[in-house]
């Protein structure tokens, strides 16, 4: 069997890690990239592979195997997921955890429509930390389950942030609050709000003229991303942020703490350091765009998420050498 052919839509730091993540896999080759911005002024990283206008992404069905969406999920992949889905395998990181039923339902859909697989909320959190809060609860059924984030640059809330008006350029910072985490892990974890559990900091730099005071309001009050939180807002330069904040790193943990019998306490956790959030995200994507082909392959048909997909289907390894190597 040849390689699995793979496409990238957006090339903004998720696509670029998208991209860095193919360049170390054995069983696939990135095959194009496209774009809403003019192909001609777009120069990749790494590859030597077309870069075409998304308005021409149909003259490619029948030439890649999987579309790895690297869109946004404030604005882009709501409208790229059913769209493309109905004509091309596709996997995305949608992370817009209250949305992703009927985001999964409309994705659902389109793939049916289409014949194709979709593998939606695909990422660390959704994702890695989705398969970690199951695989928890599933075995100590009993007991508290929380998720921290952080420290690190959120991609999700700071492309909410940059599409404010008055924004020229942002990041945000998702913060754990100690005494929260220390609370989780000794099973007191429970009554936490969400609130309780996280600070949000925002840097900003707002274009000439703009309303900084809308600005700051339109963050603070921002549903689903916001609102629900404690939010400080930084306005600084542009040359600050780059010199800054132009890294992105990330992470996290899951903790889950249990007792399987009175006195008897168990505690499960999850964690992740990551010193580029959209390298790592890139590098999750890939292997599920493997998945995705596999699953098309066996004859599996609409959306599907992390939860459904077996760990050998991801792994470049046959299933032989899993079992003598990893088992």
């Amino acid at each position: 069997m040849g390689k699995t052919r793979v496409g990238i839509v957006g090339y903004g730091n998720l696509g670029r890690g998208v991209e860095t993540a193919l360049k170390h896999s054995p069983d696939q080759e990135l095959v194009a990239v496209f774009t809403r911005r003019d192909p001609h002024k777009l120069e990749l990283a790494y590859s030597g592979v077309p870069v075409v206008s998304l308005d021409d992404i149909g003259d490619w069905k029948g030439k890649i195997d999987v579309l790895i969406l690297a869109g946004g999920s404030a604005t882009d992949l709501p409208v790229q997921g059913p769209e493309l889905a109905l004509h091309f395998n596709t996997v995305d990181s949608f992370d817009t955890h209250p949305d992703i039923p009927v985001y999964y339902d409309r994705v659902n859909a389109a793939a049916r429509e289409g014949h194709h697989v979709a593998l939606m909320s695909v990422g660390w959190d959704p994702g890695m930390f989705s398969i970690n809060r199951v695989y928890a609860q599933s075995i100590l059924p009993t007991g508290d389950t929380q998720t921290f984030w952080g420290k690190g640059v959120s991609q999700g809330h700071s492309d909410a942030i940059r599409r404010i008006p008055g924004v020229a350029n942002g990041v945000q910072y998702t913060v754990p609050i100690e005494s929260a985490v220390a609370a989780a892990r000794s099973g007191q974890g429970a009554t936490l709000t969400t609130r309780q559990k996280h600070l949000r900091e925002a840097f900003v730099v707002a274009e000439p003229g703009a309303d900084k005071a809308a600005i700051e309001t339109a963050i603070e009050t921002m549903p689903k991303y916001f609102a629900d939180y404690d939010t400080t807002v930084h306005f600084i330069s542009e040359d600050e942020l780059h010199r800054n904040h132009k890294g992105m790193p990330h992470g996290g943990f899951v903790v889950h703490s249990s007792e399987s019998s009175p006195g008897i306490k168990h505690t499960i956790e999850y964690r992740l350091n990551l010193d580029s959030n959209p390298e790592f995200t890139g590098a999750v994507l890939a292997a599920y765009a493997r998945a995705a082909h596999r699953m098309f392959e066996a004859g599996e048909r609409g959306a599907r998420t992390v939860l459904d997909v077996a760990p050998a289907l991801l792994s470049p390894k046959s299933n032989a050498d899993l079992r003598a190597e990893l088992l």
